[in-house]
């Protein structure tokens, strides 16, 4: 047996106190968490990405998860290789996809090597605090969350699901497993099928708006054809790299907190006013982990 060490969830008692007369939902549970309940995320786990129009998108990394593809991600980001390529993937209910269209532009030097390993993160010698989810899940043996991040596992190995707003690293065929320089966001429903087959490597927490809603391309999968516009990139940043008055601030809620725990079991039994069923139970990717600008 893997040594988990699973974190009880918390009793609804510990919550704090909301209105009588506010029915009690996960966005109220959201409202009502105090501030123990949010961690800040470091300025070097957000990257902005500025495209056509100024319009700002910010992917959360996960290094914890994907250490080799967020390490090159992170050298990309600094030497500004993506300023001047392009969004040149849009498939409707899939991915949006961006980096070089030629093909050409040299990638900096020292990027880290990857491969097929580092799709999963190994558990066997690992001490993980584990959130158990609430349901059972059709794509892994188990679930729940890990650091903020939802997870599946197999007893050996822990790897972030493919939901909406997730970022993965593109690749060519097998065994090649991507730099990091070719990344795609789903904007579809969760295809949990690419589980473990390609590299996760975060989520868009912000303008993901800006991404699900760009023209389809009408070439193969999506592709952008060459009569149809490509969206530019105008840069791409860590923000640590930005003025501290210019830098997003964002907090994702400890899974661990009592907070987190009403949270979950609501988003499976919802019992307001709207509801006449709850559904007792969620998947992993239809209970996300609630994030916030910072206040």
């Amino acid at each position: 047996m893997p040594a988990f060490r699973l974190l009880a969830l918390a009793a609804l008692s510990a919550m704090p106190a909301l209105a009588a007369d506010t029915p009690t939902t996960p966005s109220t549970v959201v409202a009502a968490a105090p501030a123990a309940a949010w961690r800040a995320i470091p300025a070097d786990e957000l990257l902005v990405v500025t495209i056509e129009g100024g319009r700002r998108v910010v992917i959360q990394l996960a290094p914890g998860f994907a250490p080799r593809h967020v390490a090159n991600i992170r050298a990309l980001a600094k030497a500004h290789w993506w300023d001047g390529t392009s969004i040149n993937r849009v498939q409707d209910n899939y991915v949006v996809q961006w980096g070089d269209a030629t093909e050409k532009k040299p990638l900096p030097s020292g990027l880290s090597p990857t491969s097929e390993a580092d799709y999963v993160l190994p558990i066997a010698n690992r001490r993980l605090a584990v959130t158990p989810a609430s349901s059972p899940d059709a794509y892994a043996p188990s679930t729940g969350y890990v650091g903020g991040w939802p997870v599946a596992m197999d007893g050996e190995a822990a790897w972030l699901p493919h939901c909406y707003g997730y970022v993965g690293v593109g690749r060519n065929m097998a065994p090649d497993a991507g730099t990091g320089a070719e990344l795609y966001a789903v904007i579809g429903q969760a295809p949990r099928q690419l589980d473990r087959n390609i590299a996760v490597v975060g989520r868009v927490i912000d303008g993901m708006a800006y991404l699900s809603s760009l023209p389809r391309g009408s070439g193969e999968l999506g592709f952008y054809t060459a009569q149809e516009h490509r969206v530019p990139i105008l840069s791409v940043r860590l923000a640590s790299e930005l003025p501290v008055s210019e830098r997003p601030r964002f907090e994702v809620m400890d899974a661990a907190s009592a907070s987190f725990a009403d949270y979950l079991r609501l988003r499976a039994n919802r019992k307001d006013d709207f509801y006449i069923r709850a559904a007792g139970g969620v998947d992993l990717c239809n209970a996300p982990v609630p994030i916030r600008a910072a206040p």
